[in-house]
């Protein structure tokens, strides 16, 4: 009895240790989320920068307009490289947090299975001296019977 009391104690502590893993993969998942948004807002305003720009070639603007045009998608190009970064690192801490949760659910799933498996051996126990028992009180009753 005190046995399976512990088993479910460190199996409640490997579900909060669960709860937390599949939390912290949650805030992971939104911040990739947001990084990834953000990355595609930039890649589209790369995208009208540049049709801006083919469209201002076609027509007859000032030089200095045509290199500020330029000059902006070369500073979004770099906003994009460094969103790059920011999402794949995003990523890895992501899919990390998955790999720590799935760790953190098999844990759970073991110690559901040590604490199933040892019930089902009580019960198999308490079956056999319950059998035992009535075993005993039969072979007394049969005996007092016999004395008569």
């Amino acid at each position: 009895m005190a046995e399976l009391m512990a088993l479910s104690k460190i199996r409640n502590v490997r579900e909060k240790e669960k709860n937390d893993a599949q939390k912290a993969y949650h805030q992971s998942t939104e911040f990739f989320e947001d990084i990834a948004t953000k990355m595609f807002q930039l890649l589209k305003k790369k995208e009208n920068a540049e049709r801006d720009y083919e469209d201002a070639i076609q027509q007859a603007i000032t030089l200095d307009r045509i290199r500020e045009q330029n000059a902006y998608i070369e500073r979004l190009n770099k906003q994009i490289m460094d969103m790059q970064n920011a999402v794949q690192h995003a990523r890895n801490d992501m899919e990390l947090k998955q790999s720590l949760l799935t760790e953190a659910h098999v844990e759970m799933k073991k110690f559901d299975k040590i604490i199933e498996m040892r019930q089902e051996e009580k019960k198999v126990i308490q079956e056999k001296m319950e059998k035992s028992s009535m075993d005993e009180v039969s072979i007394q009753q049969y005996l007092s019977h016999i004395n008569r």
